[in-house]
C-alpha cells in the first residue's frame, strides 16, 4: 500500500485523504508518499550529511601541495574520499530524475501525475539548485593540474551544501516533537563549529608562509613539530590541527575561552570578532530555546502534579474518609494514565457533522 512509507516520509506536503485513494499513474511516475520515495529521502539526507561534514573538511585541511602531489601521482580513484565524492554526485543526478517524475500536490490539493507538469514545477523550484550541488566539479577540473584550479574545485565543491536549505525545509515538520528539536538544535551548533573551524584552518594556512605569528605556527611551537620550508609533511599533522581548530570554535561560540589558542594576525582577530558576533545569534535563537523545549517535554508531569495536589485539596477540604480518599486517587491515576488529562468530552464535541464521526463517539 502506498501509505505504509509515509511515517518516514520527509515530505511536509503528505495529507490523509491522499491515502485514502491512489491516483492513476503510469509505471514511470513515482508517489510522493510511496515507500520507495521515503527511502530514497532518507539516503538524500544522509548523504547530505555526508557532504556538510567532510566537503568543507576535504576543502580545508586536506588541500596541500604534498597532497595534490600524491593525487596528481597515483590518480584520481587513489583517494577514497574522491570515490566516495563520485559516488555522492551520482547519486544527486540520480535524485534529479527521480524529482523530476515524482507527483507533488498543487493549490487545490490535488495530487499532479501528467509528466510535463511534474517537470515544469521542479523547474521553477529546486531544480538549478540541485543541479549546480550535483555537478562533479572535481572530475571536470582535475586534469588541470595546478593548484589555483585545485582551490578553486575545492570550494565549487562546497555547493553542495546548498541542498541543506531543502533538508531543512522538510524537517520542519519534526518541530513538534521537542526531543527532535533538541537533538537538531544541538547538531546545528556542532555543524557550525565545524564549518568555522575549516574557515580558521584556512586563514591560518594561508598566512602561514608570510607570517610566523600565526596560530598554526604557535601550535606547532607547543607541540614540537616546527614547519620546515624544504619538508612538506613537517608540522602538526592534520588530526592536530583539526582537533586544535574546533576547539578554539567551540570556545569562542560558547564564550568559554581559555587563551591557549588565540588569534594574533588582523585576519585571525578579524575571523574571531565574527564567530563571537555568531556565537552571540546563536545564543539567543538555539539555546534560548532549549529551557522552553525542556519545559514543554516535561509540560505533561507538571499539569499532573498540579491536578494531583488540587485533587488532594479537595479531599482535605471535605475531610473525606481515608477509603474513599484512596479510591478517588487511585481513579484519577488511572483516568490520567489513560486520557493523559485530554478533555475527551470536549475533542469529542469538536467533531465534524459526519455521520462516521459522530456514530464513532456515540453521539
Amino acid at each position: 500500500e502506498p501509505h505504509t512509507g509515509s511515517v518516514l516520509s520527509l515530505e511536509s506536503d503528505v495529507l490523509p485523504e491522499y491515502k485514502l485513494q491512489v491516483p492513476e499513474t503510469t509505471w514511470w511516475i513515482l508517489l510522493h508518499y510511496s515507500p520507495f520515495k521515503a527511502f530514497w529521502d532518507w539516503i538524500i539526507l544522509i548523504l547530505v550529511l555526508y557532504t556538510a561534514v567532510f566537503t568543507p573538511y576535504s576543502a580545508a585541511f586536506l588541500l596541500d601541495e604534498h597532497g595534490d602531489l600524491r593525487q596528481r601521482s597515483c590518480g584520481y580513484t587513489c583517494n577514497p574520499l574522491n570515490v566516495a565524492d563520485l559516488m555522492v554526485d551520482v547519486l544527486f543526478i540520480v535524485d534529479i530524475v527521480i524529482n523530476l517524475r515524482t507527483t507533488y500536490v498543487d493549490q487545490n490539493d490535488e495530487v499532479v501525475t501528467q509528466p510535463s507538469r511534474i517537470a515544469k514545477h521542479y523547474i521553477k523550484g529546486w531544480f538549478p539548485i540541485d543541479l549546480f550541488a550535483a555537478i562533479p566539479f572535481d572530475l571536470l577540473i582535475f586534469r588541470s593540474g595546478s593548484d589555483e584550479m585545485a582551490t578553486l574545485t575545492s570550494l565549487l565543491k562546497t555547493a553542495r551544501l546548498l541542498r541543506l536549505v531543502r533538508v531543512a525545509r522538510k524537517l520542519d515538520r519534526y518541530s513538534e516533537y521537542g526531543a527532535a528539536v533538541l537533538f537538531l538544535l544541538m547538531c546545528t551548533f556542532v555543524l557550525i563549529a565545524h564549518w568555522l573551524a575549516c574557515i580558521w584552518y584556512a586563514i591560518g594556512f594561508v598566512e602561514r608562509p608570510y607570517t610566523e605569528t600565526g596560530w598554526l605556527d604557535n601550535l606547532a611551537e607547543q607541540l614540537g613539530k616546527t614547519y620546515n620550508d624544504s619538508d612538506s609533511t613537517s608540522g602538526p599533522s592534520v588530526k592536530d590541527k583539526y582537533v586544535t581548530a574546533l576547539y578554539f570554535t567551540l570556545s569562542s561560540l560558547t564564550s568559554v575561552g581559555f587563551g591557549n589558542v588565540s588569534p594574533n594576525t588582523n585576519s585571525e582577530k578579524i575571523f574571531s570578532i565574527c564567530v563571537m558576533v555568531i556565537g552571540s545569534l546563536m545564543y539567543a535563537s538555539i539555546f534560548g530555546n532549549v529551557s522552553a523545549i525542556i519545559q514543554r517535554l516535561y509540560s505533561g508531569t507538571t499539569r499532573y502534579h498540579t491536578q494531583m495536589l488540587r485533587v488532594k485539596e479537595f479531599i482535605r477540604f471535605h475531610q473525606i474518609p481515608g477509603s474513599l480518599r484512596q479510591r478517588l486517587e487511585e481513579y484519577f491515576q488511572h483516568a490520567w494514565s489513560y486520557t493523559n488529562g485530554i478533555d475527551m468530552n470536549a475533542v469529542s464535541k469538536s467533531c465534524p457533522d459526519s455521520l462516521y464521526c459522530k456514530s464513532y463517539f456515540n453521539l
